[in-house]
Parts: C-alpha cells; sequence; structure tokens
C-alpha cells in the first residue's frame, strides 16, 4: 500500500518525520460549495480538489496534500440556493493563516491549486502578501491561469468526443465528467442539459458580467456550457490532464 500523503489522514508524528526526511513541498486546494446546474451536488469543487491535490502531489513527488479549503468566495453564485461564500477578504485570510501555518512546521513550499473558478484572481493578487506573511524561508505559488484550466478541459472533450464546444466552465460536460468518475450515482444525469455556451473570444466579457452582475444574469440554469455526453472515462482524461498541466507549473 502506498504511503498516505494526505495530512489530515496522518498523525502529527508522522508528519514531523516526513518533514524532516525532506518532505517540504505541500499541495492546497481551494475549492467551493455552490450551485452546480440541476444536476450536480453543492460540493463539486471542493471533491475536484481533493481529487486534483492528490494528484499533483504525487506528479511532483515527495509532497504532501493539506486539507483542502472547502468554501470560497462565490458571492457570484449567491441567487441560488444553497450556495455557501466566505467574503474575499476572509476567503484570503483564510489561506494565508493556511500558509502561516504550514510555514511554521517547517514546509518550504506551498502550492495553491484553486478548483473554483472564483478563487483565481483574488489568488493570484494575494500571492506577495502570503509570501511575506509565510517568511523567507517559505515559497508560496498559486496556479491563476483558469483559461488554460477551460482550454484543456476544451482539448480533452473534443479529443476524445468531438464535444470540446461543450465546454465552458461551469456544471458543463467536464465537470459532469468528473464527478462521474469519481462518485457513481451521484450526477442526476436525466437533468443535465445546456446552458450558456460560449466561446474563448466572449470568455473575458462573460467573466466581468458574471462577477459584476451574477451568475444567474448570464445562465439562468446555472451551467455555463452543455452538460450533456458527459462520461467517466473522459472525466478520467480530464483530471489527469489538467494535473499534469498544474504539475508543470509547479515544477517549471
Amino acid at each position: 500500500m502506498a504511503a498516505e500523503i494526505r495530512m489530515e489522514r496522518m498523525t502529527s508524528p508522522e508528519i514531523g518525520a516526513a518533514i524532516e526526511g525532506g518532505i517540504t513541498t505541500v499541495v492546497v486546494a481551494a475549492g467551493a460549495i455552490e450551485q452546480h446546474g440541476p444536476h450536480l451536488p453543492l460540493f463539486v469543487d471542493a471533491e475536484h480538489g481533493d481529487r486534483l491535490a492528490i494528484e499533483i502531489a504525487r506528479r511532483l513527488g515527495r509532497a504532501l496534500v493539506a486539507p483542502t479549503i472547502r468554501v470560497g468566495w462565490s458571492a457570484h453564485h449567491m441567487a441560488f440556493p444553497g450556495t455557501v461564500s466566505l467574503e474575499k477578504e476572509t476567503f484570503l485570510a483564510v489561506c494565508r493563516d493556511y500558509a502561516v501555518s504550514l510555514a511554521h512546521h517547517g514546509f518550504r513550499r506551498v502550492c495553491f491549486i484553486p478548483s473554483h473558478g472564483g478563487n483565481f484572481a483574488p489568488l493570484a493578487e494575494a500571492r506577495d502578501s502570503f509570501n511575506e506573511a509565510a517568511g523567507p524561508d517559505c515559497s508560496v505559488d498559486v496556479y491563476a491561469d483558469l483559461a488554460e484550466v477551460i482550454g484543456v478541459w476544451r482539448e480533452v472533450a473534443e479529443a476524445e468526443a468531438g464535444f470540446g464546444n461543450r465546454v465552458g466552465g461551469h456544471a458543463d460536460i467536464a465537470e459532469t465528467s468528473i464527478m462521474m468518475t469519481m462518485y457513481d450515482g451521484i450526477v442526476r444525469e436525466e437533468l443535465a442539459e445546456c446552458g450558456r455556451l460560449t466561446t474563448p473570444e466572449e470568455e473575458p466579457e462573460l467573466i466581468r458580467r458574471v462577477l459584476s452582475e451574477g451568475f444567474a444574469s448570464v445562465t439562468p440554469n446555472g451551467i455555463l456550457g452543455d452538460a450533456r455526453g458527459a462520461t467517466p472515462e473522459l472525466g478520467e482524461k480530464m483530471i489527469a490532464a489538467l494535473a499534469d498541466r498544474m504539475a508543470a507549473h509547479f515544477e517549471a
């Protein structure tokens, strides 16, 4: 059996021994608990973050996985029942305190991976302040390329099924496929439908509207893209491709 790398499943002495043994990189996922259309549960981003963090840590090697920050900045989803959002300042304070705590115990590199679109820009903007708070012996890095995430999903969906145009970045064929591969029976497949379709050229303006006017203003059913055609096999390939890309960022 492979050694455990998820810190919350390890004992304190085990973590201390790992750090003493030179395992000083830690991956932190920052997810969300928010609406994902009529067919997906609220925990999509948090659970996807759990899986991505493990896959990235394995690719990096000699790295542990911190507990996922499960609630993020989701103010733009609050028109939909069940969404839980932190204020942006609260979310960033939690992330900063994570970095400070991990640095205190001897981790020398903290790698934040947003698994919720709304967390990307705030984390990128706060990277310098995180580094200052963590101190000179710890480097804090953030994967901050949301466009690349959507691009990876489009590449996989197009190559595997010819459905690249169904990727929109939220509750779409990508996130639906990812949930299918992670949990059997959790997707309400009969409710999967088309939402707001987008092109790469339209995305900057659409993101601006989402953040300023709310998600419901651009997609009443809460879907960006099209959820139809999702499969577990597609989800597995998307997880692997995105983990490869994110790990490459940190290795560079």
